[in-house]
């Protein structure tokens, strides 16, 4: 989650409750937890108390214990085993290169606020395959992943708005399978948060993202304007960890090209080393907390990550 630094740290412990009565307004468009979460709590989310000076955002995902990063790279070797013996693999050196189907839910208020228009989610959606498909800097792997609007759902709910009962809502409006990306367009303290793909079979209603509608491209979010806070969450969606996960240790985020980090970034201080091992911190890289004006880079062991991941959990 990437949360405001001009908003109060206030906790989201997203609560499942009764369900709301809600409003689809416009229809389909032509398109930091424990570890060893219970699984009706994975979607709780407790900001880390130095949320303010990690660039303004708090925990944007359950937190991942050092054992259960290990139980899950082993789970994943496993799912990629079988599923080569069955003749779902790709082959050594390609990417899993696939279209996502977008789905983009607006949270809007009762009375309109939190709405986006169509053309800030187009933009949102050309940021995304800009980002992914590694066209912001030379130095950029291309994922191999596009994305496609799907469509656009609008509701008028005061506490959907807000995020509140999370679970509720989006158990309610999730649409289409593990391959399809939902994206909650909401208002909250935060910038973005993210499901893992991993957990998708145990919990698959919440799977998603939800964003900060003011993020989106041409939005009001001081230097987290750009569109890329969903780049970020999306990274997340598909496998992705922070680069700072783990903090200063050879493991770090499972991926060998992204220098190790022992805390996230605040801005753009380029020529920033906060760890001994190898390496300037990855400022640019999408999966850091830099300012969206910083971002341009997934990298390429970053892509074959997400592509191993795809195949495992969302193929």
């Amino acid at each position: 989650m990437r949360p405001f630094i001009s908003r109060p740290r206030a906790l989201a412990v997203l609560l499942a409750g009764t369900a709301l009565a809600f409003s689809p307004i416009g229809g389909q468009a032509n398109a930091k937890l424990p570890a060893d979460l219970p699984v009706n709590s994975a979607d709780c989310i407790v900001p880390s108390a130095d949320a303010a000076a990690k660039g303004g955002r708090g925990a944007d995902h359950r937190e991942v214990s050092p054992a259960e990063q290990k139980a899950i790279e082993a789970r994943t070797a496993q799912l990629l085993k079988a599923k080569a013996a069955r003749g779902i693999a790709v082959p050594r050196g390609a990417l899993a290169a696939a279209n996502v189907p977008v789905y983009v839910h607006v949270m809007r208020s009762s009375s309109g606020a939190g709405d986006v228009t169509n053309t800030q989610i187009a933009d949102q959606i050309a940021v995304l395959n800009k980002t992914f498909g590694g066209q912001e800097s030379s130095a950029a792997a291309n994922t191999g992943f596009t994305f496609s609007l799907a469509g656009t759902f609008r509701y008028n709910n005061n506490n959907w708005h807000r995020d509140k009962q999370s679970a509720t809502y989006r158990k309610q409006t999730r649409k289409g399978g593990a391959n399809a990306l939902n994206i909650w367009l909401v208002n909250f303290s935060y910038l973005g948060i993210a499901t893992f793909p991993w957990d998708y079979s145990r919990n698959p209603g919440v799977d998603g993202i939800r964003v900060q509608y003011t993020s989106l491209p041409g939005g009001t979010a001081t230097n987290y304007d750009l569109g890329e806070t969903a780049t970020h969450e999306a990274g997340h969606w598909l496998g992705l960890y922070h680069t700072f996960q783990g903090g200063c240790t050879a493991t770090n985020d499972e991926v060998a090209d992204t220098p190790a980090q022992s805390s996230s970034t605040n801005g753009c201080p380029v020529g920033r080393d906060s760890c001994s091992l190898p390496g300037l911190d990855p400022i640019h890289n999408y999966m850091d907390y830099s300012y969206d004006s910083c971002y341009n880079q997934f990298t390429p062991d970053q892509s074959t990550r997400i592509s191993n991941m795809w195949t495992a959990y969302r193929a």
